[in-house]
């Protein structure tokens, strides 16, 4: 992403509503995973910290580790975890090729990553297979709907959208079993397409900017009411999916004979 999209998200993740819902959203995954204490879980491109701190301060029976390319992300990030009792370490590094030994996780979490125009899907994936476990599970969230794509894309590097169905296929053509997925920030999304289907798709900055208080806590609230109700929807803002390792490699990254 541009500096100044690591800068915006340092200083308002703790705050602002759409990471609040997703810090929350992806901590209720992780903890219905059933993980043994002591489990070893990756934030896999964990940007300035903040899943990592909201995850050590509410589930601090793990042992957290983030992976980070941007340099100056990453020190945003140790500094925001200096306090952290969970020993979290940021380690620098590309999805592309992680610098960590096989089978060496639990859980790999992922939040906006792979459609960054700088991932290789098909790169980032395997080595997710590797450095998990047998077993092991995998929690991805990406954003949905490539007619969907906006200004915001641009300045986050984001280069492409998925659907639903496109992360699964994507996810099973590289070993993984899909248990769970599905779209959210859906009660919000009709406010979100219109905005993004025309004033956002000039805007001369991403939408992770400093809101009103009260836009702030409805937005929040609505986010809120909608995870604690569990509600699916057949659309959203975001895709995320739930998925596990599966047992055979065959087929990695291979295209079906239609080329898809």
């Amino acid at each position: 992403m541009e500096r100044v999209e690591y800068q915006l998200m340092n200083a308002l993740e703790d705050n602002f509503w759409w990471y609040r819902a997703l810090h929350a959203i992806v901590a209720q995954r992780l903890s219905q995973l059933s993980l043994p204490a002591g489990a070893n879980v990756l934030d896999a491109g964990c940007g300035t910290g903040g899943m990592l701190k909201y995850l050590s301060q509410h589930a601090p029976q793990y042992h957290y580790c983030g992976l980070e390319w941007n340099k100056e992300a990453a020190a945003m990030a140790e500094s925001k975890l200096a306090d952290s009792k969970t020993g979290t370490a940021i380690t620098r590094g590309s999805v592309n090729s992680m610098p960590f030994g096989d089978q060496q996780f639990a859980a790999i979490l992922s939040q906006d990553v792979l459609y960054h125009r700088n991932v290789d899907e098909q790169a980032m994936l395997q080595e997710f297979h590797r450095c998990l476990q047998p077993g092991g599970q995998l929690l991805v969230n990406v954003a949905a709907f490539q007619w969907m794509a906006s200004a915001h894309d641009e300045h986050v590097h984001g280069a492409r959208r998925y659907t639903e169905k496109q992360l699964q296929k994507l996810l099973q053509q590289n070993g993984f079993e899909v248990i769970r997925s599905g779209y959210w920030n859906s009660l919000l999304f009709p406010l979100m397409m219109l905005q993004r289907l025309t004033v956002g798709k000039h805007k001369a900055s991403s939408d992770v900017e400093t809101v009103s208080a009260w836009q702030n806590r409805i937005f929040h609230a609505v986010l809120d009411c909608e995870r604690r109700l569990n509600l699916r929807l057949p659309f959203g803002g975001s895709v995320w999916i739930h998925a596990r390792k599966g047992s055979c490699k065959k087929g990695f990254g291979q295209k079906n004979e239609a080329g898809e």
